[in-house]
């Protein structure tokens, strides 16, 4: 009887969770619906159907972040600081980097939009092979970026570089570049900062930098295991600004 409630517990758990997550959202559409527009909800079937579909689908991928993403990260981060090997440990810091933005959801999406805005500016060809590869050269771009920043917030935690002196560095250097950038570019590389730390890509990184902290004596899980995030935010802003000289420029 005992296992059975604590079976219940751990299934109903992650959907009372992503319930409390999704209330204020709920709220404030309702309160402005119904109170300030003063209007019905449109389609309430579907809009019922489709919550219950955000609330379980939420749910799941919580409890896929916890039971698979980070243990993954934080072990192959361990076995590779046990192992000693700083050159599987770099190439793999770069790997992950790309692969997991590669297969970033949010930036195939701004990528494929960005295309067909360049498309409508007359800035590429309308037909889709241009469309196609100048969406694909942004997410190749910001996939090597987010794959040389790991590489580089490896590095930091490896050898204690302090985090507010490269994230200052890195901005400084988008300041700099931000003039010489073609116009059309840089809301769309700004932009790229924020899509790629998304769905894939931060719980691994995340737990790739704290796993790798916790297992290096001298480093603090705290101070040194985070801050990849931001690096990788930071650089694609870079590179994209540097696709968009050469293709656009």
């Amino acid at each position: 009887m005992n296992s059975i409630l604590v079976s219940l517990h751990q299934m109903v758990r992650p959907l009372l969770g992503a319930l409390r997550d999704l209330t204020p959202i709920i709220v404030v559409i309702v309160v402005f619906q119904t109170l300030v527009l003063q209007q019905s909800v449109p389609n309430i079937g579907g809009m019922i159907v489709g919550f219950l579909c955000v609330l379980v689908g939420l749910a799941l991928f919580v409890q896929g972040l916890e039971n698979a993403l980070f243990p993954i990260g934080e072990n192959l981060a361990h076995a590779f600081a046990v192992k000693g090997s700083v050159s599987w440990l770099l190439l793999f810091a770069v790997l992950l980097g790309f692969g997991t933005t590669i297969a970033e959801p949010a930036l195939i999406a701004i990528a494929a939009k960005a295309a067909d805005v360049a498309a409508a500016a007359s800035l590429i060809g309308m037909d889709g092979d241009s469309r196609e590869a100048y969406a694909d050269g942004l997410r190749l771009s910001v996939a090597v970026s987010v794959g040389l920043s790991i590489l580089i917030g490896v590095l930091r935690i490896l050898r204690g570089w302090p985090l507010p002196y490269l994230i200052i560095g890195g901005y400084l250097l988008i300041e700099i570049m931000t003039p010489f950038a073609p116009p059309e570019i840089i809301g769309i590389a700004y932009d790229a900062g924020g899509v790629t730390t998304s769905t894939i890509t931060v719980p691994l990184v995340a737990a790739l930098g704290v796993g790798l902290a916790s297992s290096i004596q001298g480093r603090n899980p705290v101070l040194d295991g985070f801050g990849l995030i931001a690096l990788a935010s930071l650089l694609p802003m870079v590179f994209v600004m540097l696709y968009g000289l050469v293709v656009l420029g």
